[in-house]
């Protein structure tokens, strides 16, 4: 189980992973904006022509508003309220996502570099007699013989 969960960290860590993920939940964020955009400014803009229901608060000058019932001018008046919201919702989502990658970013490089040092760990000495290369836990030289004794 835990080779399982072992991999499976991995494979969730993996960049393209990461950036696929990031990528969706942009464009979900996105889809919002586009969304305001229409329901809020296009919409009223193609009602002042037909006609639709949608609730807005800046009212289009060039609409003659007299006769009208309060659902039929609020379907040609602009909310740029719900626009406004929908663009501060993506710029903290984006700020979030940044902040959790640059995060999840400096972890790794952090387990990268235990990973280096575990392996840059020495396999070698120097022999204190004849200066040649041996292997760590020797305790004795096969250059010159000498007693090698561990220094603590």
């Amino acid at each position: 189980m835990k080779k399982f969960l072992k991999e499976f960290k991995e494979f969730a860590m993996r960049g393209n992973v990461m950036d696929m993920a990031i990528g969706v939940i942009i464009g979900g964020a996105f889809g919002a904006i586009v969304t305001a955009l229409t329901e809020n400014f296009i919409n009223p803009l193609i009602n002042s022509i037909g006609g639709a229901s949608v609730a807005g608060l800046i009212k289009l000058p060039w609409v003659n508003y007299e006769g009208l019932d309060a659902e039929a001018k609020a379907a040609l008046s602009l909310n740029y309220g719900a626009f406004i919201t929908a663009i501060i919702n993506f710029i903290i989502i984006a700020l979030v996502l940044f902040i959790l990658l640059k995060v999840m970013n400096k972890m790794m490089t952090l387990g990268k570099k235990k990973e280096e040092e575990k392996e840059a760990a020495p396999t070698t000495k120097v022999c204190p007699f004849c200066k040649s290369e041996i292997a760590i836990d020797a305790t004795r030289c096969p250059h010159c013989t000498s007693e090698i004794k561990d220094e603590e």
